[in-house]
């Protein structure tokens, strides 16, 4: 958006626990609108990617802390498409496992790490209009956000979600351990001291229980049009 003669980005914050949607539902919305996806757990994943590489606990703050000197993390956009890279390498596919996604969880809560990306998830905020998802988003990164949106339902919901996906890949899944991992990875996000997962006070909260992806995309496309209205 222009105003005066000057870019204003427009920015679109959601928040939500593991396995909710944010990551399909953004995409899709994002790309109906025409922004940028900004996908900030990619970035945790990322930097937990590199430690269990390196043989390091991911819970280890001091080791992982060790490494960041050493870990380049880049976002690059093709076609509204975001891909991660770690050190000049794509990792957009090798950081969607269950691994990967506890060793974000546990990076996440270290204070160094989140400064070490904060940064660089303000800067593409300041300079795109985008939609931007993770645990704090509306929180912390992007507190002044145009829209906010809490995107959420119950464990179950979530594991079975996650359970399908994975068949559908022709992985192995078992359903108790993913509904275990969600548990597990929905305390630890929300009782980390730094940035826990919690909803803004001015997010709209909304539970998308039994949609389809599409459904829930356009329901919260209506959403964040009337708001970006007022």
């Amino acid at each position: 958006m222009y105003n005066g003669g000057s870019f204003m980005a427009i920015n679109i914050a959601i928040d939500g626990p593991a396995g909710a949607g944010k990551s399909s539902t953004a995409k899709l919305i994002a790309k109906k609108l025409g922004y940028i996806y900004v996908d900030t757990g990619a970035l945790y994943r990322t930097v937990g990617l590199y430690s269990i590489r390196k043989g390091i606990d991911t819970k280890d703050a001091e080791k992982v802390i060790a490494t960041l000197p050493d870990v380049r993390v880049e976002l690059k956009f093709v076609d509204g498409a975001q891909h991660v890279f770690l050190n000049g390498e794509d990792v957009s596919e090798a950081i969607r496992t269950p691994e990967a996604s506890m060793g974000a969880s546990n990076v996440s809560a270290i204070p160094k790490v989140r400064e070490f990306l904060f940064d660089l998830q303000r800067k593409i905020a300041a300079e795109n209009d985008c939609i931007m998802d993770g645990r704090d988003i509306g929180t912390v990164v992007l507190p002044n956000a145009d829209v906010k949106i809490f995107l959420t339902t119950s464990v179950e919901e979530r594991a079975n979600r996650r359970y399908k996906e994975m068949l559908e890949k022709g992985e192995s899944a078992d359903y108790n351990d993913i509904l275990e991992d969600i548990k597990k990875r929905d305390y630890q996000d929300s009782h980390r001291e730094i940035a826990p997962l919690k909803q803004a006070d001015d997010a709209i909260y909304v539970d998308n229980a039994g949609q389809s992806l599409e459904y829930g995309a356009d329901y919260l496309l209506d959403i964040i049009k009337e708001h970006l209205k007022r």
